[in-house]
């Protein structure tokens, strides 16, 4: 199978192409970046020197990735609001699209236009896009589905232990408090002093609250598993790592125990490989996840608020980003799951 990557120069564009690199039933046939374009990608990315072929990098010019009848399926690796420029004629042209911005996470129009402050830029692929966590989204629902949109990295980290417990009626919905941390790579690849090592190192701050724009990802698909709708407590914060993700989601227990808890969990995630189910009281740590397309969850019960505290790790630009858009094209295409991740 021949893939794109369009946007290949950010840190999830550049990490999807190693990952693609080295993928035993793929050969990436386009990479795109409009600062790189004409540049050998091992130049711009050095850890692929060596690698056969003289792969280099192309413009991002939708209309000439469309046309090009070799390149079966791309990955867009873009900022909000620029992928669905390119998404349209990919589409038109019978390719396959997988999704690693906003643009098409979001089922309502109306939720997107209040947290982006823009009109939908392509209300009618939005309505045939398919977004998918792939542990639970079942692939009978997204197999023909031309678009493929990838969730976003915190919310991964808050759907996946929360989903299960509100389909299976353990969680209320109510009272839900989350509080997340990301290494610096969350934010892209940009030079601003936010981002500078002096100002991040020995240093954690909150930001975007009390709206952040993963907040509308997280109660939309929150609300859809409970079937009503849910309103919860998000406080991101950038934290002084270059990769990982960490979460901790405080929940009141409803009459659930944490043998429920962990039996629902079990059930839900049973031969899904990425998903690792830690016991009550060992907590997941950033450290030993970095590097893989795995969540580690874990939970607690509170006798003294009748809450339970749980906890995730992951690495953003893995199972956050790029891992789990290879996840999701493995399944898409019928290959291993694990196909160039494990």
């Amino acid at each position: 199978m021949k893939v794109g990557i369009v946007g290949a120069s950010g840190y999830s564009g550049e990490l999807l192409t190693r990952l693609l690199a080295r993928h035993p039933r793929v050969r990436i046939q386009r990479v795109t970046s409009r600062q790189h374009a004409g540049k050998p990608v091992a130049e711009v990315i050095p850890a692929l020197r060596g690698l056969p072929g003289a792969l280099a990098f192309t413009d991002s010019d939708p209309q000439a990735l469309a046309a090009d009848t070799d390149t079966e399926i791309y990955f867009l690796a873009l900022p909000h609001g620029v992928s669905a420029s390119f998404a349209q004629p990919l589409v038109d042209a019978g390719k396959k699209v997988i999704d690693l911005s906003a643009d098409f996470r979001l089922l309502s129009e109306s939720c997107y236009r209040e947290y982006y402050g823009t009109d939908h830029p392509n209300p009618e692929l939005l309505r045939r896009s398919v977004y998918v966590i792939p542990e639970l989204t079942h692939v009978d629902d997204w197999k023909d589905a031309p678009l493929i949109a990838a969730p976003g990295c915190y919310p991964t980290s808050i759907l996946v232990p929360l989903i299960p417990l509100l389909r299976d009626g353990k969680l209320t919905g109510r009272e839900i408090v989350i509080a997340s941390f990301s290494g610096v790579s969350g934010a892209g690849k940009k030079l601003a002093e936010d981002f500078l090592f002096c100002e991040r190192a020995e240093s954690v701050k909150a930001y975007g609250i009390p709206r952040h724009r993963h907040l509308s990802e997280i109660e939309e698909q929150l609300s859809g598993a409970a079937g009503a709708d849910v309103i919860v407590q998000f406080t991101p914060h950038l934290a002084p790592m270059r990769r990982g993700l960490a979460s901790t989601i405080v929940v009141p227990s409803g009459g659930t125990t944490i043998e429920g808890l962990y039996e629902c969990w079990n059930n839900a995630y049973e031969g899904k490989p990425f998903v690792q189910i830690l016991a009550s009281g060992e907590a997941p740590d950033t450290q030993h996840v970095t590097g893989t397309n795995r969540i580690d969850v874990s939970a607690v019960y509170d006798e003294r608020t009748d809450r339970f505290v749980i906890t995730t790790a992951e690495d953003n630009l893995m199972k956050g980003a790029g891992g789990q858009a290879v996840q999701i094209m493995n399944i898409w295409l019928g290959f291993d799951e694990t196909a160039g991740l494990l």
